[in-house]
């Protein structure tokens, strides 16, 4: 239980690839975290390319960086939904201006580029956004896991043990965050 009393966002919308979501989620529960599936709507269902669903535990406008040690961002064709809401860009804004772990795997590229954080950074994502990931100031390199600072990225579900054991890793040497009481 390495990551006893982290809260760990896990962004959700639709079209997501199955794996990226539900593998941390389910890795992290297995180290102790408390994971939270965030969705622009708390208790909306998103699904999967193939329709498997995941339901938002929370909303992104309750969601805050104060209140998470990381913020995992998957692939599939969620990130390009994703990235059009400011409220998300934000978040993923917050959490990097704040030195949390920024994880993000396979098209979650997007999302980083929309975010505007990737600039004189190294980081990987799956081939078909390379271009993009360069164009918004990456320093792309082709390998399953590429740690620059808090920002951990991957380029497809095979990489997932890779980019798990990062997180892990990244989150058993920082601090909790100060979560806000609940009530």
């Amino acid at each position: 239980m390495d990551l006893e009393g982290k809260r760990i966002a896990v962004l959700a919308a639709d079209l997501y690839q199955e794996m990226e979501i539900w593998y941390p989620l389910l890795r992290f529960r297995e180290e102790g975290a408390e994971t939270v599936a965030v969705g622009a709507e708390a208790g909306k269902t998103y699904s999967s390319k193939k329709g498997y669903p995941v339901v938002a535990d929370q909303s992104i406008a309750d969601t805050h960086a104060q209140d998470f040690d990381a913020v995992v961002i998957p692939g599939g064709w969620a990130p390009d939904t994703l990235r059009q809401d400011e409220r998300m860009l934000n978040f993923v804004r917050e959490m990097d201006k704040a030195g949390k772990v920024v994880a993000a795997i396979c098209h979650a590229g997007w999302v980083l580029c929309s975010a505007d954080i990737l600039r004189g950074r190294q980081a990987t994502c799956f081939k078909a956004i390379k271009d993009d990931m360069i164009h918004a100031g990456a320093q792309y390199v082709d390998e399953e896991v590429v740690v620059h600072g808090n920002l951990i990225t991957s380029r497809m579900p095979t990489d997932l043990p890779a980019f798990c054991r990062e997180i892990v890793k990244a989150l058993k040497t920082q601090a909790v965050a100060r979560h806000a009481a609940k009530g």
